[in-house]
């Protein structure tokens, strides 16, 4: 769940007047805001519901469902909140009350496995279940000889892992395909990909594919990473993937005008595609997940690729944790692992598996062993430490910019990213990117007063269907001859995308980034800067992102204790998925 927040002000707009009872304490006390307030109030007056434990259950839910979770694990709550001295309803008094809640029984709220539900969360993680149980009830037309000549011209030695995903993708018509970074998940989608036309074509029939991932930029990454796999296969295997092209899924769908969650693919009008690969799918909130899963033919296949250690969507729902967790165990499940690295050296995948098993000695062991490829900073003030790493990397990018070369610009700005949790305080991005453009002006006497100023690093940060720039896309101001400026942005194909800064409204300095903001990317050297030891968006899958990040080396910056909390801490996210699948 999301932080207290502490009332300073009597007009802070999080307090809701008017509020009696439980709900204005909590409300006093920072736990729920006035948004969460409202919507119990109106609830319980629309369900006539008067019960202040009851509404307050429902405030909390609305409170979890903002902070990422699609329900609320009622006896779960006061445990995250134990330094919050609050009257809190006896546990089982107040299970029972919300179970024999009007509400309830008006399905306005859902209660199940002792977990809280507003209506339209349960709606879609039911629809999430249902569609993937009815999919998982056939089986496609599959000729296990093709694949399998398919992938003995694809896969040489050492591809054990991904022939297997292959040939279990290939038999399904779901998979959800899971591995670290470097795993080679991208190389079995490539493998299988082909596999799948073969088999096509040995029906007289047409592989229709659609790639697609939640960002831009993951996007980008995904097209780049099966042309690049594919580039090793034959000229024929080659050719049948070489016009492929990734989209973020909110084009894929085709959003509705005005409407951000209903899109024109539905149950309706499905998607025309045979096979639908979806990149980086942590990152897939619930309602997303419910809108994809609606859009596909029954007959057609969905590879849901991701690593579920990562961060999850910034919206409500763990879709693929729940998906792999969920799955554990059943003799139908659709989950293919893999797990020998190919990205990073042993160093960094050794810190990494400390990290997803949760082993914080391990980890601290990696850590202090003083490798090449993993260095700790312990200093209170690490601004020394960033800025030999960050100012040459701005500087290398200012250079570029500044001749005018946007494709050596945009290299540049893949070579160091630091990383934080936070957007503002000490340990926060807006902070560090004033620090490392105060250090870029005096290294270059440029005072960088304009807005635009040559080597600004930049993250777009909405999409904009018409110009093909979406939300993570990352880019750099360059100059132009005659004088002028212009944005170059790393699209998805060879050349660069290049703009007048004037047109994209949507974008932020990118000197430092935020750990969320850095899911689908990578770079050189990655420096990571833990928070207090305080702060509740200091987690392992935070910490785990973070460092994979990194393709050659990594600097986690920060004491014992955040490191030791970072990785005691999971990010806690409550939802009825997994265990209604582990159940089914």
């Amino acid at each position: 769940m999301s932080e207290v927040f502490e009332v300073l002000d009597p007009g802070d707009a999080r307090l809701a007047l008017g509020a009696t009872g439980l709900l204005a304490a909590f409300n006093a006390a920072g736990v729920v805001s006035s948004a969460d307030v409202h919507v119990a109030t109106n609830l319980g007056r629309l369900g006539g519901e008067a019960d202040e434990g009851v509404l307050l259950a429902v405030a909390l839910t609305s409170r979890a469902v903002r902070a990422g979770s699609v329900c609320l694990d009622l006896a779960a709550v006061p445990d995250l909140l134990l330094d919050q001295p609050l009257p809190w309803p006896d546990p089982d008094a107040w299970a029972g009350a919300v179970a024999a809640s009007p509400l309830v029984s008006l399905g306005v709220l859902h209660w199940e496995h002792g977990l809280l539900y507003l209506d339209r969360y349960h709606e879609q993680e039911t629809q999430v279940l249902d569609d993937l149980e009815g999919r998982a009830a056939s089986a496609p037309p599959h000729d296990a000889s093709v694949v399998e000549a398919a992938l003995g011209r694809v896969f040489g030695a050492g591809y054990d892992e991904q022939r297997a995903a292959c040939r279990a993708a290939a038999s399904r018509w779901t998979t959800v395909l899971t591995g670290g970074p470097g795993t080679g998940k991208t190389t079995a989608v490539a493998g299988l990909l082909v596999a799948l036309h073969d088999e096509a074509q040995g029906r007289g029939e047409r592989l229709r594919v659609a790639l697609a991932a939640p960002t831009g930029k993951a996007a980008a990454r995904l097209e780049e990473a099966v042309h690049g796999s594919a580039a090793g296969f034959a000229e024929a295997d080659r050719a049948r993937l070489q016009d492929l092209s990734a989209m973020t899924l909110h084009r894929l769908l085709r959003p509705m005008p005005g409407n951000s969650t209903r899109f024109r693919h539905h149950r309706g009008n499905r998607l025309p595609h045979d096979v639908v690969v979806v990149d980086e799918s942590s990152m897939v909130s619930l309602t997303m997940m419910a809108r994809l899963l609606e859009a596909l033919r029954p007959d057609a296949r969905l590879v849901l690729v991701g690593d579920p250690d990562q961060l999850s969507s910034v919206d409500a729902g763990a879709v693929l944790t729940d998906l792999v967790r969920g799955y554990e165990g059943r003799s139908d499940s659709p989950v293919a692992a893999l797990r020998t690295t190919h990205r990073y050296g042993a160093e960094i995948s050794a810190l990494a598996e400390a990290l997803r098993a949760g082993d914080a000695d391990a980890a601290l062991e990696v850590l202090a062993a003083g490798h090449e490829a993993v260095e700790w900073v312990t200093d209170a003030d690490p601004s020394s430490q960033v800025r030999a790493t960050a100012l040459p990397a701005a500087l290398a990018v200012r250079d570029a910019a500044v001749s005018g070369d946007m494709t050596r610009a945009l290299s540049a700005l893949e070579r160091h990213r630091l990383l934080c949790a936070h957007r503002d305080g000490p340990y926060g991005v807006r902070h560090w990117n004033r620090r490392i453009e105060q250090w870029l002006a005096a290294e270059t006497g440029d005072p960088l007063h304009e807005r635009d100023y040559l080597g600004r690093p930049l993250l777009v940060t909405a999409n904009d269907h018409a110009l093909h720039v979406y939300n993570g896309d990352t880019g750099v101001v360059v100059a132009v001859p005659g004088g002028g400026r212009r944005v170059a942005i790393a699209g998805a194909g060879p050349v660069p995308l290049d703009f007048a800064p004037s047109r994209l409204g949507d974008v932020e300095t990118m000197h430092a980034l935020t750990i969320h903001k850095s899911q689908g990317s990578q770079a050189d050297v990655v420096s990571v800067l833990l928070p207090d030891v305080e702060s509740r968006l200091l987690t392992r899958e935070l910490f785990y992102t973070a460092v994979t990040r990194a393709k050659e080396r990594v600097r986690v910056i920060g004491p014992e204790p955040a490191v030791r909390a970072a990785i005691e801490r999971r990010a806690q996210r409550a939802s009825g998925l997994r265990v209604r699948l582990a159940g089914a």
